[in-house]
C-alpha cells in the first residue's frame, strides 16, 4: 500500500495533522502500557550500548537528547545514568502535553522498562531512585525535526526511536530526519535509533498516519556519513506489536569527530 497526499504526491511531514488528530493515549494503551518481546530486545542492545560506552569513557554527565519521544520514555531512561539534562524532543502537541505530565511523576508502566535496564550494573547501582532523577533532568521541548538544524553538536549523547521513517512517505525527509538526529550530537557521542521495517503507515486512535519503506540498507546508507563504528541489525525477536511493517530494525554507535566536508541539506 502507497500513501498519497490530497494532490496525489508523497505524504510529507508538514501534511499530517500531528496537533490535530494523533491520540497519545491510545497510541501509548496499544505500545507501551507492558513491555513487549521487541522493546525489551531493544532495551538490551542500547542498555549494553551505553552502559559500555560511558564504563570506557568514565566521563562525567552529559547532556543528552531523545528525537521524537512521542509517549516512549524508555528511550530517556536508558541514558538516565549518565546524562544531567536530558530533552524530550517532540511535535506533537498531545504528545507534549502527555510527556509534560510525565516529568514530575512518570507512570506505572514504565517501572518494568526500568527493571529491565536494571539487568545492566550500570542502572542498577543508580545513587537516587530514578523517578527523583528523572524530574530533576528531563525537560520537554516541542519542535519540529527539521528545526535540530540549529542545535549543530549540542548533545553529547542521543536516541531517535520511530520517527524519521514514521513521519512521511518520502524518502528525502526520511534521510534529512536521520541527518537532522545526528547533526545535533556533539563528534563522539554514542547513539541509538530504532526503525520500523517496511513499515505501510500505522494508526495511532482512530487516524492513520504515513510511513516510509525502509530496510537495512537505506537505515546503513542513512547513518553512514554521520557515524562511525556504527551497527544496524535487524530484532530476532518475531513478535509483532501491529500489523503493517516486516520487523524492527536497531542501529547504534557512535557520531563521528568530523563531517566537515560534508554539504548540509
Amino acid at each position: 500500500m502507497t500513501q498519497r497526499s490530497s494532490g496525489g504526491g508523497q505524504v510529507k511531514n508538514a501534511d499530517v495533522p500531528w496537533d490535530e488528530a494523533f491520540d497519545s493515549i491510545a497510541y501509548l494503551d496499544h505500545n507501551y502500557r507492558d513491555l513487549q518481546e521487541e522493546d525489551a530486545e531493544i532495551l538490551q542492545i542500547i542498555r549494553d550500548h551505553f552502559g559500555d560506552h560511558f564504563r570506557k569513557q568514565g566521563v562525567g554527565p552529559v547532556s543528552g537528547i531523545d528525537v521524537g519521544a512521542g509517549v516512549n520514555l524508555y528511550p530517556a531512561l536508558a541514558m538516565l545514568p549518565w546524562c544531567d539534562e536530558i530533552t524530550l524532543f517532540e511535535r506533537s502537541s498531545s504528545n507534549v502535553e502527555y510527556l509534560d505530565g510525565q516529568v514530575d511523576s512518570y507512570g506505572e508502566n514504565w517501572d518494568k522498562f526500568w527493571t529491565a535496564l536494571c539487568r545492566k550494573k550500570a542502572y542498577r547501582s543508580l545513587d537516587v531512585d530514578p523517578r527523583e532523577k528523572f524530574r530533576k533532568v528531563v525537560k520537554v521541548e516541542q519542535g519540529d525535526i527539521f528545526e535540530l538544524k540549529r542545535y549543530g553538536g549540542r548533545w553529547s549523547v542521543g536516541t531517535m526511536f520511530f520517527v524519521a521513517e514514521s513521519m512521511t512517505t518520502s524518502p528525502g525527509e526520511f534521510a534529512l530526519g536521520v541527518e537532522r538526529f545526528m547533526r545535533c550530537l556533539a563528534p563522539g557521542a554514542p547513539f541509538a535509533a530504532a526503525f520500523m521495517a517496511h513499515s505501510q503507515g500505522y494508526h495511532a486512535g482512530e487516524h492513520f498516519f504515513p510511513a516510509c519503506d525502509v530496510g537495512e540498507s537505506d537505515v546503513y546508507a542513512s547513518l553512514e556519513r554521520f557515524a562511525r563504528d556504527f551497527k544496524v541489525r535487524p530484532l530476532k525477536s518475531s513478535a509483532r506489536v501491529r500489523e503493517g511493517y516486516k520487523g524492527m530494525i536497531v542501529a547504534h554507535g557512535w557520531r563521528c569527530n568530523s563531517d566537515a566536508d560534508i554539504s548540509y541539506n
